[in-house]
């Protein structure tokens, strides 16, 4: 058994707490996981309650680094993942982070799936194939992703992503106003047909000749 001894407030940016055990320093601990099991000097710790102690920390920051992780923006579990391995987590503080953040709704591949799409939608209209390839590649299920991508209608989006450039561009010449428009929509993954009824709708709306 070990007697701990000490617990003093560390001077790292996160709130730890170094454990001293028989009069020497052990190991530091999350204050919030200090508070939560009730530690207190002079209590006796177990080689098992030590290795415990030590599994719940582990288990916590990882959870908190996801947390700080989501709140940027929402992030689909594979992103979370990949992020926590970076930063040295294994598998199993990972997968329990993970199956909290689930339980609590704040990781939900269909609901991300649905914001990427919607903030795309919004700000800057694609196509259908590469707003799934843009979730192919955040690690979504293709079941998730065929159910996002339906909704997307190609014909709206290039429109809407064409009047946002068109804007910048001057009617007086059709060649230079298609080659420049219709880069700008291949760019955001159109395909030919929907690049050419974009391109004429938008250039007759400007007021624009095709002669």
């Amino acid at each position: 058994m070990s007697k701990i001894t000490r617990l003093v407030a560390g001077k790292s940016r996160e709130k730890r707490v170094n454990v001293h055990l028989d009069g020497k320093y052990a190991f530091s601990l999350l204050a919030e996981v200090v508070l939560k099991e009730g530690l207190r000097v002079g209590q006796e710790l177990s080689d098992a309650e030590l290795e415990t102690l030590t599994g719940v920390n582990r288990y916590q920051r990882c959870l908190n680094a996801a947390i700080r992780y989501l709140g940027y923006r929402p992030r689909s579990e594979a992103e979370i993942r990949q992020r926590l391995k970076k930063h040295g987590f294994d598998s199993a503080p990972t997968e329990k982070a993970l199956a909290r953040l689930k339980e609590q709704g704040l990781v939900d591949d269909t609901a991300f799936a649905r914001f990427w799409k919607d903030n795309r939608e919004s700000f800057s209209p694609r196509s259908r194939w590469l707003t799934k390839l843009e979730l192919q590649r955040k690690g979504l299920g293709n079941d998730i992703i065929e159910q996002v991508v339906s909704e997307v209608d190609d014909s709206d989006s290039a429109y809407r992503a064409a009047l946002s450039k068109a804007r910048r561009l001057s009617p007086a010449d059709y060649q230079i106003f298609r080659r420049r428009l219709g880069g700008h929509l291949g760019r955001r993954g159109f395909g030919y047909d929907v690049i050419n009824e974009t391109v004429a709708r938008v250039w007759k709306e400007y007021g624009g000749v095709t002669e």
